[in-house]
């Protein structure tokens, strides 16, 4: 899955957050912690297909959603079984999905699910060239996520520091921001932008609301978001506007 590469185009992508089938509440990237979703987009539920169709009814123009597999990412198994049935209960809609993927062995259950795409975390890739020989096996088709702790670097430094080894599609994680409405950390996509080229950066981590997305759109680069859904800052009328903002070239 590749995003387009026009910076006049502001992607903003839903996080689904996944711990043992539920969906979580992610703050601060302590996700021993992280408690199950209470959204008023699914009154009473944290099953994904529920959180999902509340965010579509929400906001129709949404395409795609992240997804983040807890379990996976932190070696306690994949999860499995949530991807299929979103896939089948969503059939219009596109997925980036976190599950801790590190090796060409494992994405390659992603090679033949068109509306499926695999996001590999430097937090969780063993070396440069398990990188090398996920490219291969994908032909380039996924996303990458440079994931930090406050300042410091989750994963192979060379990573952070050589964009050769970046595909098209890039998320900035800061996972202290995660849930904290601290706004995203603008000096560090600035600081990526700044030799990424033509690759299209997501910044993930504070988003907060309207002017925050401007901001980012300035910048050139999407986001995901997740709790400035949940907690009402940023409404369905902002997305609208922000969508015909981008129409007429505003």
């Amino acid at each position: 899955m590749r995003l387009s590469k026009r910076s006049s185009v502001l992607h903003v992508i839903p996080v689904i957050d996944l711990k043992r089938g539920a969906v979580v509440r992610a703050v601060g990237g302590d996700r021993a912690n992280y408690q199950p979703v209470d959204t008023p987009l699914a009154p009473g539920s944290h099953d994904p297909v529920d959180v999902v169709a509340g965010l579509t009814t929400f906001y129709a123009g949404f395409d795609r959603f992240y997804v983040a597999d807890l379990d996976g990412i932190e070696g306690r198994g994949r999860d499995l079984k949530t991807i299929p049935r979103l896939s089948e209960a969503f059939p219009h809609l596109r997925f980036l999905v976190d599950d801790g993927s590190a090796t060409a062995t494992d994405v390659a259950g992603f090679v033949n699910c068109p509306r499926v795409s695999p996001v590999i975390g430097s937090e969780t890739l063993g070396s440069l060239a398990n990188l090398a020989d996920i490219a291969d096996r994908l032909r380039g088709a996924f996303a990458l996520s440079l994931d930090w702790r406050g300042d410091q670097r989750l994963g192979p430094e060379a990573l952070f520091e050589n964009a050769s080894y970046w595909p098209d599609t890039l998320i900035i994680m800061s996972l202290d921001r995660v849930g904290r409405r601290e706004g995203p950390d603008l000096d560090r996509l600035k600081s990526v932008k700044g030799i990424s080229g033509n690759r299209k950066v997501l910044a993930a981590g504070g988003v907060r609301d309207l002017d925050d997305l401007h901001m980012l759109r300035r910048m050139g680069c999407g986001a995901l978001v997740a709790s400035c859904l949940h907690n009402g800052t940023l409404s369905s009328g902002d997305l609208a506007a922000l969508q015909e903002d981008q129409r007429l070239g505003s």
